[in-house]
This record gives structure tokens, sequence and C-alpha cells, in this order.
């Protein structure tokens, strides 16, 4: 069959998929399928067919293929910008057909390649103005971080696109002209034949312009397509790896400077390792897109339902494209899709191949490699295969630029293709006088051409590798990750289950709008916003938002066979409700006690581990989550604060609240009794350094129990010494540091130093609860310590109300379905036995002295016996208050542990007062 016959068939089978396109695009629309609504695609097939008949009269030798897939690529590229930015798609579609028209223009006209690059010395010029034309004053626009326009009134156009091109044609006469001095090697070193400075310039210059690009238009990916480009032609041309590896170890070392140098080359870098760091800012187009191919699955959600171009992605129908397509059309036709550009890719080769001649082989792998290269690059950054860089996808994007430069490359390559003269020919041809620019050892060119397409094979089976990767492996981590909003704003249609206090206090509920979908909103204020957290559909979850996101939706924790049926079928179900552990009167009574301070206060019962309260301060209402995570995200300081959770989100000297450890784990050695006297002056020196009492008091002779009433620094910097820094941190270690902690929210690991990392001064002043010692250096690898969060102090004071058993903690009480069938209840389980039962009863007689007539008398309440720790955790320029206490002292039913940053002496236990005193009268103890 001839070859334009074989184009008629081709085009004529891609009609229909480009057609398929456009009637589901109406469809979703709520439109008729009928001539009108198919007349894009109908009038995108008639401009292709006129182009079909202009090769059969001026190009009939050219590949057959291309045109094909010329117009399938368009074709999806203007269905997709259709779907996703209607508003663009006629201006898209006029520069479509423009560029038809000059792809017609060059393939008529240009009859004889080796006469146009004649002048490559003037087209050098030409390219090289219009690539660094952006940077003239007054015509050069910046958009999105990139110095790449050219603005005229309300147009705006991107000279670089055909710079490219036009810099190929240069290139494609140079090289053909120069092809056998670039490939003598004249200088020896060693076995080693290397080629001169002049012979070497080209390569320089090309990475000097790459580097101008890079550095003053801030244009990444221009610069890289540009400089492989060269490459690819370089070796084509001459067939040594030498410029190969050359040229790569000068992209290496500019992209090294470019990163230690430039912001905009780092942050590219930096959102490429970790794009969730920075999600709502630098990383936000990277999540975005990440989570719409993760979407995706093996079909795709179907056209007109993805969500890319409704959360948005800023430029989804330029840059970030190929995201919505993996979307809607799935791994199978994102796939079809890179496939498209790979048989481009070979067609493109072949075309270089059969070429009669040097500047025709040239300009055919100089116009298919910048094709290909931009589709690799931008693809491979858009799924993070490699860093992000600005470019368009080719035929595809929306950008008249990029689809003009695409459709006249195409232009060129089909009349190198109708150049071409075949094996056959050229053998029959041989006696021929030869042109001084034939192609001069065809088998040479069709290996090296052989080895560039096979390295482009691998580079498009890679991004094929990684969709998948993305798609099927990894596709419920990215749905399930909780910042994930493409899930949430799914999910806006089905009712999420409502959130309450153990005591029926509704902290979150969703409630239905007028559009048929449901709204999350925070009924209670501020009260406990930061363990409720918040669900949105820009911002993904957090807190118990996040812990119980499937049951919340309604996919885990089945109280019948009748959800788990529902759940397979994927119907439409309400999700489960979760009942915490927190009592609302007793939240209330701790947020109270932080109210004007800045700290955290969390309550236990030390029985079961229930957490029965979790406070930090500053707070915000949970209903007001989006304008902090807006503010904070705009650098807002105290919003940023208000959002932490400081009960554990906060790692905090302990003071002396840390003594309750030091006095059970040498209570349980037996290297002390209560009753063990030891002289506790003012300061004194150990390690050879001070140890000092708070405010310097000198107290005399003190007994183990006096001296944990009154707190003495020295004293308990003597009994640290004589336990040793390995049992203190042992000890430590059985109340929780250095351990990770099962916890619904994130909780921070407290920390205690390496044993063989202390001296004798910093295990005195660990034993008193001062973390004295150097943090993570050389001469101290291991964290100082002891740190710790409230939580944690919390745990320790449950262990000894609770016969040195602490308990898990947890804050998810029960859950129910929509009926009201309960599908799951807490059942308490053991974390550690800090210390034997009766140690912890001895340490806890010594912890009621602390509140009757030492430190903390301001924690005492009338009609029970309440028994505690006092801290002050000193600082630079203040101190951190602190209190751990427990009640009734005979039978602890609440601890609680509170932090005042900056607060007064005794601010703590004055606090803790009212918070345990509604614990124990919301149980009935009062």
């Amino acid at each position: 069959m001839a070859r334009r016959n074989i184009e008629l068939v081709l085009l004529c089978i891609a009609a229909p998929l480009v057609g398929l396109l456009f009637a589901m695009i109406a469809i979703n629309n709520g439109q008729v399928v009928d001539v009108n609504t198919l007349g894009v695609p109908l009038g995108i097939f008639g401009a292709f067919f006129v182009a079909h008949l202009t090769l059969r009269a001026f190009a009939p030798g050219a590949d057959p293929a291309i045109l094909p897939l010329s117009f399938a690529l368009s074709g999806i590229g203007i269905a997709f910008v259709t779907r996703l930015r209607p508003d663009l798609a006629v201006g898209q579609l006029l520069w479509l057909f423009v560029g038809i028209g000059c792809m017609i223009v060059i393939v008529a006209f240009f009859r004889n390649l080796d006469k146009v690059v004649n002048y490559k010395y003037t087209l050098m010029i030409v390219g090289f103005v219009l690539l660094l034309s952006p940077l003239i004053p007054g015509l050069g626009q910046e958009i999105y971080g990139s110095r790449i326009w050219l603005h005229f009134g309300s147009y705006s156009f991107q000279p670089g696109e055909v710079a490219k091109l036009v810099i190929v044609l240069f290139l494609a006469g140079y090289l053909a002209q120069n092809r056998e001095m670039l490939s003598v090697f004249t200088v020896r070193v060693g076995p080693f034949r290397l080629p001169d400075a002049r012979t070497l310039m080209p390569l320089l210059l090309m990475w000097g312009v790459a580097l101008l690009i890079v550095v003053f238009e801030k244009d990444l990916g221009s610069a890289v397509v540009f400089f492989f480009v060269f490459l690819i032609m370089l070796y084509v041309a001459t067939g040594k790896k030498f410029y190969l590896v050359c040229g790569l170890l000068l992209i290496a070392v500019g992209g090294l400077g470019a990163f230690a140098v430039f912001d905009h080359v780092q942050i590219r870098v930096q959102t490429w390792l970790d794009p969730f760091a920075d999600a709502q800012n630098t990383g936000y187009q990277l999540t975005q897109a990440i989570y719409s191919i993760a979407d995706g699955d093996l079909f795709g959600v179907g056209l007109g339902r993805g969500l890319a171009g409704d959360i948005p992605i800023p430029v989804v129908e330029s840059d970030f494209i190929f995201a919505a397509i993996a979307e809607e059309i799935g791994l199978l036709g994102a796939a079809g899709l890179l496939l498209l550009f790979l048989c481009f890719c070979i067609r493109g080769f072949v075309t270089a191949a059969r070429a009669k001649s040097d500047v025709s082989s040239f300009i055919a792998v100089g116009m298919t490699s910048i094709i290909v290269l931009q589709a690799f690059i931008i693809v491979g950054g858009v799924t993070r295969l490699i860093p992000l860089t600005g470019l368009t996808l080719p035929f595809i994007s929306q950008g008249g630029s990029s689809l003009l430069a695409s459709f006249i490359a195409v232009g060129f390559l089909l009349r190198c293709g109708d150049e071409g003269t075949g094996v056959a020919k050229e053998m029959t041809s041989a006696t021929a006088a030869l042109s001084t620019n034939s192609v001069l050892g065809r088998v040479s060119l069709g290996k090296r051409l052989t080895n560039t397409m096979i390295i482009f094979s691998l580079m498009f089976a890679a991004l094929v590798a990684n969709l998948t990767w993305i798609m099927v492996i990894q596709a419920d981590y990215y749905q399930n990750h909780a910042g994930n909003n493409h899930v949430m704003m799914k999910e806006a249609r089905n009712e999420r289950g409502t959130v309450s206090t153990y005591d029926g206090v509704v902290l979150a509920q969703s409630v239905p709008t007028d559009n048929g979908t449901y709204e999350r909103t925070y009924p209670a204020g501020d009260l406990a916003s930061h363990v409720i957290g918040y669900a949105s559909d820009q911002y993904g979850t957090a807190g118990i938002e996040a812990a119980c996101n499937d049951t919340l939706r309604g996919q885990e924790n089945f109280a019948s066979i009748t959800d788990v049926m529902n759940s397979l079928a994927g119907a439409s179900v309400p999700g489960n409700d979760v009942t915490l552990t927190l009592n609302a009167k007793v939240q209330q009574a701790a947020q109270d006690a932080l109210a004007g301070s800045v700290g955290a206060c969390v309550v236990l019962d030390p029985e079961t581990g229930a957490v029965l309260a979790m406070a930090s301060a500053p707070t915000y209402a949970a209903a007001d989550f989006a304008t902090m995570l807006s503010n904070a995200a705009s650098d807002g300081a105290a919003d940023e604060s208000a959002l932490l959770n400081r009960a554990t989100q906060a790692l905090y000297a302990p003071g002396s609240t840390f003594k309750m450890v030091t006095l059970a784990t040498a209570l349980q050695d037996g290297i002390v009794d209560e009753n063990t006297v030891f002289n506790s002056p003012g300061t004194m020196t150990i390690g050879n350094a001070p140890v000092t009492n708070f405010e310097g008091n000198d107290y005399g002779q003190l007994t183990v129990t006096q001296a944990t009433a009154l707190s003495s620094n020295t004293v308990f910097g003597q009994l640290g010494v004589e336990m040793g820094a390995q049992r203190l941190v042992e000890g430590a270690d059985q109340f929780g540091f250095d351990r990770t902690i099962d916890f619904p929210l994130p909780l921070y690991t407290s920390l205690m130093p390496d044993p063989a990392d202390m001296t004798e001064w910093e295990t005195a002043w660990a034993a008193a609860g001062e973390p004295v010692g150097e943090n993570q250096t050389e001469n101290h690898p291991s964290p100082s310590g002891p740190q710790a969060t409230v939580l944690e102090m919390a745990l320790v004071g449950a262990g000894i109300a609770n016969q040195g058993a602490i308990m898990q903690p947890y804050l998810v009480d029960g859950i129910y379905n929509a009926n009201g069938s309960r599908s799951f209840t807490a059942a308490p389980s053991k974390l550690s036995q800090a210390v034997d039962a009766d140690i912890a009863d001895r340490t806890k007689e010594v912890l009621k002295s602390v509140v009757t007539s030492g430190t903390g008398t301001a924690a005492a309440i009338p009609g029970v016996e309440v028994a505690g720790k006092t801290g002050t955790a000193e600082k630079e320029d203040s101190n951190d208050s602190w209190f751990v206490g427990m009640a009734p002292a005979e039978n602890p039913r609440a601890v609680v542990a509170i932090i005042i940053e900056d607060g007064a002496e005794g601010a703590g236990a004055e606090k803790a007062q009212n918070v345990l005193k509604t614990a124990l009268e919301v149980q009935g103890l009062l």
C-alpha cells in the first residue's frame, strides 16, 4: 500500500478516538451527541485531511505515521483543554489551525532543506536572539516565576518555542559541515585521544547558553531540552560517546552550581524530594497532581469526572494537563498516550535514517528530540520521576506558542521524510555522483539512531513504570494521605460520621447543603480543637478526623454484615460515629486553666489510660481552621503557634516533675529509702561544675521525703550520681522515655541521653529534671535530656498512681454505625510496668508531702488527699511551671499534667487544682 494511503487509513483509525473524547465531554455536560456537538473533532479531522492532500501533492514520500500521530495527540489535547478550560478552547483550536497551516507551508515551499541551512549562522543569530529576547526590558514578561514570555498588548508569546527549532536548523547545517572535524580527536593524553579546544568550543557555547537561560530566564526546562537536543545531535553526527560523557558532566556541574546559588532551583529540587513538606505552598501543584494521578487507577474515573480541574491545580490545562489525563482515562489511557509519543520518536528517527543528506537527517533528529524530550521531562516532572520544570506537553498542553512550534517541527519532519532515499534506492544509484551533503556511513548512522531510540524507549518505560507505581501500587497510600483533599471533595456527597465527647457534646458533624453535598461543621467552638483537627477538601485531614478517617467515611469498623456488603459494593452509606474518651466538663476546665497562658494540659484515667482531657494554648475555634492554616502558610507566626498541639508535639524540660522518675527508680533499686538523709546546700560541686537549688536555697540536712517536698536539686543531683547514668536512663525508659508510643494524634518521643555520653555533672542535673548536656554534637551524639511531652509526664504520674502499671493511652471510646449499632468498644491494655506495685505506693506516699507541706500546696483540694510534684524548668530569661498530680491519693482516679510556659513559681499547681477537682466531680468522687 502506498505511503499516503497508509496515512489516510491511520487518520481514519485515529478519528473515532478523538470523536469519542468529544462525545464523552458532551454527555458529561448534558448535551446530545450530534453533528453540532461533534463539530470540533470533525473540523480538526478536516484540517488534517487538507494536510494529507498537501502531502500527496508535495511530499508523497514522507513518513505515513507522523501526521496521524500528530492528529491523535493534538485531538486529545484539544479535547482535554475543552474539558478543563472551555474558555480557552476556541483560542487553542485557532492556534491548531494556524499550526497546521504553517506545517503545510513548510511542506509545500521548503523543498530543499540543504539550501535553507546555507544561512546557518543567520539562523544561529536569530535563534539566540529569540531565545534571550524575554530579557529585553519592557517586552519580556515573567509569569509563574519564569521570564520566558514576550508581551504585546493583551497578547503573550513564548519565543523560546520557535527559537529551539531555529537553533536545530543551525545545528544541522553546522554539524553537516563540520562533523568530520568534530569526529577527529588530535590531542593525546596517555592512551586516550581527546578533542582540541576548537572542537570543544560548540559544546561549551551551548552549555553557556543553557546556563544563561537558567540564570536569567529561570527556565530550567527549556535549558535542559536545549542542551540535551544539542548533545543528541552531536552524538548522532560524530558517534563519539566522549561528548555525551563530557556533556553530562557539564550538566552535573551546572546543576550543582545552580542549586547552590539560585533559590528557584533549590525550591524545585526540594519540592521534588518531598512535595508534601510544604503541600499548601511550594508543593501544592505537585501534591495535587499526585493525588489526581493516584485516583486514576487502571481505567480512570471517567472523562469530566476528575478533580484536577475542580480543586483546581494551577495551570492544569498547561503544565499539569497530564495529571488530568491520567486521572480521567487511567493508567491504560495515560500509558497509551506515552506510547503515541514513543511511536512519534521511532518514526522520527526512521525518517532520519532514510534521509538523503546529513542536513535532513540531523534536522529530523533534532525536531524529533525536541518533542520527545519535552514530553519526557514534563511527564517525568508531574509524576515525580525527575524534578519538575516549567514545560508544556507537546500537541496537548494549552498554549499557542507550544502548539505552533510542534507543528512547525512536524512540517520539517515530513519534508525530511520526503527527501528520504531508503537503502534500496541508494544501492541502485550507487554509481551516481553523490552530493557533498549526502549521508555517509549509513550503517554507522543507523547504529547511532538505534542506540538513541533504545535510550528513549527506556526513558518512556521508566515513565510507565513510575505511573504504575503511583496509580496501582501506591494508590491506596496517596488516597489515604492525611493531606489528600481529593478524597474529601469526593466524599462531600456522603455524610461523614459525627465526633462527640464521652458525655455527648458534638465536636464535629456533617450538615446537608443546598447542592446535595455535606459541609463539615464544628459546633463546639474551641472545645478540644487540637484533638478534633479538621476535614477539608482543600487541606485534607488532621487530628482525630485523620486518625479515624476511614471509620468516619464508613469504610472501617463495620457493625453488621450489611455494612460490609455496602462497602464492598461501593454503595454510598453514611459514615460511622466516633465517641471520644474526652469529658466536655473536664476538657473545658483544662482549657480554662490555660486561658491567657501558653502551655498544655492532659488528664488521664490511670486505671484505663483513657484521656479525659487534652488541651493546648493558645487555641482556636475548630471552625476557623482554614483561616488559621492560610495565615500560617503566609508566615503568620501567631496562627502557626495556635495550631500546634503542645500536649503531644512539643518537648519540654520536665524540671522537678522528673524527680518522680528518679525517686521511683532509686527506691526500686534499693539505693535509698524515704528516710535516707542527704546534705542540701544551696549550691554544690558535682562533676567539677555547680548544681544549685532554686534561688540558691540552703536546706541543710534533708531526708529523701523532705527533699522531694522541697524539690532540692542538690539532693537529687547526688542521688542521680549514686544511681549512675545507666540506671537513671533505664528507669526513665521504663516510664516511657525513648519509646514510640502508639497514639491517634502525632506524638513526639520523649528523650533521654545515651548514658555513654553523660558526664557526672549532666547526670546530676538530669536526675533533677534539667537537660544541661550538649544536644547531638560530635562530643555528645545523643540528644540532651530529659525532654518530655506533657502526655509523657501524665503517663509517669499515671504509672505511680496505678501501682506501677502504665496503661496504653487512648482517645476513642466507641464507634457506632448510622443505625446506632456499636462496632467498637475500647479495651484498656497495659503499656509497661514501670516499677513494682509497692514501690509505686511508696513513691505516692512521698508525693503526698509535696501537696501537704511542700511546693505544691496550691493543688490541695478540701476533703480529698492529693499527691503530686511541682516542677520549675529553668530557662535563660524565665521559667516554665509544671505540676503532675493525682487524686484521691489512696486510689487515684484522675491524673493531671500541666505546664505553663514562662509561668510564675507554683503556677502549675494552682492551675491544676480546679482541673483535678472537676475530674473528681464528674466521676462522683466529690
